[in-house]
């Protein structure tokens, strides 16, 4: 495995053990962090602050993956299914009770000297919140 998959299998191993910080350890101090829906998030404190309130609200554990990369190992991507139980309520999202859900998902990933510099991550959230209204 190229050093690029081998730091974004490591991303996605601490994603599914829930280990934030060792998440942190795979990014640059100055990472872009683009998210579905929302603004984009500089830094490592506000990438941690979002994975702390994901972590209160969802339980979410990633299967299916595949690991892409560019030849020289400047950029990335992953698709993958999450597999998750919605926890607690989200701000302007349906109420939470528990409900499970399954929906494919990508991210793609820029590196730089072995660090992750910018994530971004697509998924259906439409698709997401029909199946946790059903």
């Amino acid at each position: 495995m190229s050093d690029t998959g081998a730091v974004l299998q490591r991303y996605f191993d601490y994603f599914n053990a829930g280990d934030v910080p060792g998440m942190l350890d795979c990014l640059s101090e100055d990472v872009a962090h683009h998210v579905n829906e929302g603004q984009v998030r500089s830094g490592k404190g506000p990438f941690e602050a979002f994975c702390l309130h994901m972590s209160r609200c969802y339980r979410e554990t990633l299967t299916d993956m595949v690991l892409f990369e560019n030849a020289d190992g400047t950029r990335g991507a992953a698709e993958y299914i999450v597999n998750g139980t919605y926890l607690e309520t989200d701000a302007g999202l349906p109420e939470a009770n528990g409900q499970t859900y399954r929906l494919p998902a990508g991210s793609f990933f820029s590196l730089d000297n072995g660090k992750i510099t910018r994530v971004v991550t697509y998924y259906n959230l439409a698709d997401w919140v029909r199946q946790v209204s059903e």
